[in-house]
């Protein structure tokens, strides 16, 4: 089983990411937890690139570098946990490019969509979930308005509210048009709420599979 996480910085992904982790190997199976960019040799030096630089990075370049450490990611480390038996579990995946690039930066969906196919050779989550929380409270949850040094945002970060705006309104229209199974998950619930919420959903798709 194949399990994506998605939504703007600060929606709260990595503490439920730990906790469904926790929650699947207390019932006996083997979890490997990833994230994007990531996971991996190449494309840990990709997100230091892509996260870490200074320069502007164009738009279609920048697609194409996730994108890149994407393929990477799927071939080496994805594709054999999938096929040892272990449930997958990765910190964002395909809709993240086409949230923040496609909704975001202003690329074509149908061009990011096909180049997620050629990155991914065709491999779609079986669920995902959507975090979805206003801009204002994720820009405090994740500092990307901050000017403490030593919690500096990073260069996706530091692209503004109104890119986050966009970016997460691309969520929910991926959401929404998408025959996936795609769960869109209040971020501002409290947090045992929403742990409940991703347990019956895991628990419900397990037991009917």
């Amino acid at each position: 089983m194949f399990i994506t996480f998605e939504g703007i910085d600060g929606s709260g992904k990595s503490t439920q990411i730990q906790f469904l982790k926790t929650l699947l190997e207390d019932k006996g199976h083997k979890v490997t937890v990833l994230r994007e960019p990531g996971g991996n040799i190449v494309s840990e030096k990709i997100r230091t690139l892509l996260l870490d630089s200074q320069e502007q990075i164009e738009p279609r370049s920048e697609l194409l570098l996730f994108t890149a450490a994407r393929a990477q990611l799927v071939s080496k480390v994805i594709r054999p946990a999938l096929e040892s038996g272990d449930i997958v579990i990765c910190d964002r995946y395909i809709d993240s490019s086409v949230a923040y690039q496609g909704y975001g930066r202003g690329l074509s969906i149908k061009d990011i969509e096909q180049i997620n196919a050629f990155a991914t050779n065709d491999l779609i989550p079986d669920i995902t979930f959507i975090f979805d929380l206003p801009v204002e409270d994720a820009a405090i949850r994740a500092g990307f308005r901050s000017t403490d040094s030593k919690s500096a945002p990073d260069r996706m970060e530091q692209s503004g509210e109104e890119f986050f705006k966009k970016t997460r309104e691309g969520y929910l229209r991926i959401a929404e048009s998408s025959e996936r199974k795609i769960f869109i998950i209040k971020a501002n619930d409290d947090v045992e709420d929403i742990r409940e919420q991703v347990k019956n959903i895991i628990d419900s798709f397990i037991t009917n599979t």
